[in-house]
């Protein structure tokens, strides 16, 4: 009888942490907040009423439309342009035009 109740408790400790981190830390959306989304999926070609045999697939399609949309809203607006993804150096280089040099060089 003891093994079973430390096995019931050992797999609730097991188990406790998977339960809490299913919970999300978000903040519930208001109800405001839900129907400004289903506005901006309406305005990108979703219409919840008629949407009967293709559900999955028409809101994912709106909901792309609208994510496409927040992309180029959120570009680059400060003026300066995007930002570049190459590498610069300054100075010289190590190995002059002729080639390296031996270390008694000048001496």
């Amino acid at each position: 009888m003891k093994a079973l109740i430390s096995a019931v408790v050992l797999a609730a400790a097991v188990a406790a942490p998977v339960a809490s981190f299913a919970q999300s830390n978000q903040q519930p959306l208001t109800r405001a907040e839900v129907r400004a989304d289903l506005a901006r999926l309406e305005k990108a070609g979703y219409d919840p009423l008629s949407d009967r045999q293709n559900y999955p697939n028409n809101i994912q399609a709106a909901e792309a439309r609208v994510h496409a949309q927040d992309t180029v809203a959120q570009a680059d607006t400060s003026g300066y342009g995007a930002q570049a993804n190459g590498t610069s150096q300054a100075g010289r280089t190590l190995a002059d035009e002729k080639g390296p040099r031996s270390v008694f060089f000048g001496n």
